[in-house]
């Protein structure tokens, strides 16, 4: 089973503090993947991570997201660049130390968009690595745009044109809450189904996040889901706490936990 596991920034972050990994909860995630694909050897992985408080932090600072243009625009995508790809090569440094066989696809190296919303990337060598059995890696990044100039990728929207083009079955987003609040404001109870027509009804009490985040946080992660599951109603999708010790290597072995997102119930 193709797999697109998300670790959000939120979770392997200190977000509100810049710049700031959280090197235990990376390291338990690694054990619990590798623990994962030990148990299961016909599972086959794309991970994918945010940038909590490396990416975002500059990037806001910058509005890169909103395009680049000026020369320090310019200045401040390559800082953006810089700050996620120092997280990157922390968590690449975790899997290669746990002996996994990962390899880096940066998707500033790979993507293009056009006004943001139409997404052009070389998939060609994550195809080959998934051949050869190697476990690509994925992150939020600054893109060129031919339009704006540059923009910022999320790692969601990475997705969504991954499973477009390649056989993705399941879609695990692993972050700091337990699933999706009924009631961000009073996080009580979570959803643990939530469809297009339930997220409708709830949309104003399910927020974007409160720490610097220009993808919109978790509003915005369930609408770029909810267009993925659209065209491949089949893909399972669950969103979940990683901060729960186990609480990967369950999903990955095909338990269910924290919110479930379908077309209809």
């Amino acid at each position: 089973m193709l797999t697109f596991v998300k670790l959000g920034g939120s979770l392997i972050t200190n977000k509100n503090q810049t710049s700031s990994a959280r090197y235990a909860i990376i390291s338990r995630l690694v054990q619990e993947i590798k623990q994962a694909l030990q148990a299961d050897p016909d599972l086959r992985l794309i991970l994918g991570h945010g940038s909590g408080s490396f990416g975002h932090t500059a990037a806001k600072e910058y509005q890169t997201h909103l395009g680049v243009k000026s020369t320090q625009e310019w200045h401040g995508f390559i800082n953006v660049r810089r700050q996620a790809d120092a997280l990157h090569r922390i968590i690449m440094d975790e899997l290669w130390n746990a002996g996994l066989d990962a390899i880096s696809f940066p998707p500033s190296a790979l993507a293009i968009t056009n006004d943001h919303t139409k997404v052009n990337m070389a998939i060609a060598p994550i195809v080959h690595s998934l051949d050869h059995h190697l476990i690509p890696v994925v992150l939020g990044d600054v893109v060129f745009d031919t339009k704006m100039g540059g923009t910022i990728l999320s790692t969601e929207e990475i997705i969504a044109f991954l499973c477009s083009h390649l056989p993705i079955q399941r879609i695990l987003i692993v972050g700091i809450e337990k699933g999706v609040w009924e009631d961000e404001k009073y996080p009580q109870e979570i959803f643990s189904v939530l469809t297009p027509q339930i997220f409708a009804k709830h949309f104003m009490k399910i927020g974007s996040s409160s720490s610097p985040d220009v993808t919109g946080g978790m509003r915005s992660k369930v609408e770029i889901l909810f267009s993925v599951l659209k065209s491949h109603p089949n893909i399972q999708v669950s969103i979940f706490s990683g901060e729960v010790k186990g609480n990967l290597y369950n999903a990955l072995t095909g338990k269910t936990t924290g919110t479930v997102l379908k077309i209809s119930d």
